[in-house]
């Protein structure tokens, strides 16, 4: 994470793109902006089971309920996109945190995603996170070249899981250096 200015809480973040981003908690203001990101991709089938039409009740379930942490990547002030973390599992298993990432198409491909896993790998053992698991990764999904190579490991699939689509299970140790191979 480079230097630079950002607001209180945020941290700057330069991509090997050369875009430049400020990552921090999400804003209560930002909550519109994330549901409209989030219900394109659902509305594309693209990355998150929910089906269309997304209400904005499923919304707040999957981001604001039961979320320990919602945070932010803004480029130029403005939302690029977003991950929650939240505990896997209840009760003695929710050191396991679940995370889930998304970014708006304007900001593919310029390196908001990766800032964003990266910044989830260091936030979740400061929340009292050990390991980080996803649960239904489509095997379509591009992202999974990126979480491999940051450190997370096929432990499982789902034949079938959504629309005939295989969905692959992920998890990953946190705590320590981001190239830890998860073991």
């Amino acid at each position: 994470m480079a230097g630079g200015t950002a607001p209180a809480g945020d941290a700057v973040v330069i991509s090997a793109h050369g875009t430049e981003m400020a990552v921090g908690p999400l804003r209560p203001d930002e909550h519109g902006l994330l549901y409209e990101v989030f219900r394109r991709v659902v509305e594309k089938g693209d990355g998150f089971p929910q089906a269309p039409p997304l209400t904005r009740e499923t919304f707040e379930e999957v981001w604001a309920g039961p979320a320990t942490a919602a945070v932010a990547a803004r480029v130029e002030g403005r939302l690029a996109g977003a991950y929650y973390l939240k505990p896997n599992f209840p009760g003695r298993a929710a050191h396991i945190a679940n995370a889930g990432y998304v970014v708006s198409e304007a900001h593919r491909g310029r390196g908001v995603g990766r800032a964003l896993v990266e910044d989830s790998i260091v936030r979740a053992p400061q929340l009292g996170y050990d390991a980080v698991q996803f649960n239904l990764v489509f095997a379509s999904n591009p992202a999974r070249a990126l979480y491999e190579e940051l450190g997370w490991r096929e432990i499982g699939r789902v034949p079938d899981a959504v629309a005939g689509e295989d969905a692959v299970i992920y998890w990953r140790r946190v705590g320590g250096s981001l190239d830890s191979d998860g073991g």
